[in-house]
């Protein structure tokens, strides 16, 4: 194990707290895997350790951070989500692939999932637009994290008006999912396009709204006004 695993997990023990703990046994249905530490406080360390790694090699890097997914640790998968974005012009395009196989191994939460996808994905997804047929695919996966991961990984495009074409194809692959960890992330998906696109998500969900899960619904006009939100939870 190099050096730095060793430094950054000592860092982490120490940094437990009774608070860091109660936060994640609050917020998770599922056994999560953590040390006890809080965000800021993991962020911390982030920052801390990046400059030790920031020139490596970009192989180097994702050596480093599926060492520390490979934990189950939470804490260290936030570390993860905190480096990566720091090298987006470094990505190619076969990197996908690479973090694909990361979401189907090692995330196994919503937190892990979010924190990896809003921002490596996201920023790769702009970068790439061609990835787009990709989470499309992933939409279709038996994984739960790996169909989230579809969703909210367009959550930070969505906010600056991108790809409503294929977030709406990618919700329309999702729309009758019956696991809330999904109707969640692709009703916060949708809820994101409605800050730049409010007519046209009001418009889709209220042609949807017969079948479309209560939990996505109420997600994706969580943004609207009072009427509208009004006319899209009413069925009949």
């Amino acid at each position: 194990m190099p050096d730095i695993i060793k430094q950054i997990r000592a860092e982490l023990r120490a940094a437990v707290t009774p608070q860091g703990a109660s936060g994640y046994t609050r917020f998770f249905k599922e056994p999560v895997k953590f040390y006890g530490i809080t965000g800021p406080a993991v962020r911390k360390i982030a920052v801390k350790f990046w400059p030790s790694i920031k020139n490596l090699a970009k192989s180097e890097i994702f050596k480093l951070c599926e060492e520390l997914l490979k934990s189950d640790y939470s804490e260290e998968a936030f570390i993860v989500a905190e480096w990566l974005p720091k090298i987006t012009s470094q990505f190619g395009y076969s990197d996908l692939a690479i973090f694909e196989r990361w979401i189907d191994s090692y995330i196994n939460n919503w937190a892990k999932c979010d924190g990896f996808c809003n921002h490596t994905i996201g920023n790769f997804v702009d970068k790439f637009p061609e990835s787009l047929t990709v989470l499309k695919q992933w939409a279709h996966s038996p994984n739960r994290w790996m169909k989230r991961a579809a969703a909210v990984s367009l959550v930070l495009p969505a906010r600056h008006g991108k790809f409503l074409s294929e977030i709406f194809e990618i919700a329309d692959i999702l729309l009758l999912d019956k696991d809330d960890m999904v109707q969640k992330g692709y009703g916060w998906m949708l809820k994101e396009a409605s800050k730049p696109y409010r007519q046209e998500v009001f418009d889709y969900v209220v042609k949807r709204k017969a079948v479309m899960p209560r939990t996505a619904l109420r997600y994706s006009i969580e943004l609207m006004p009072p009427d509208m939100r009004t006319e899209a939870m009413h069925r009949q």
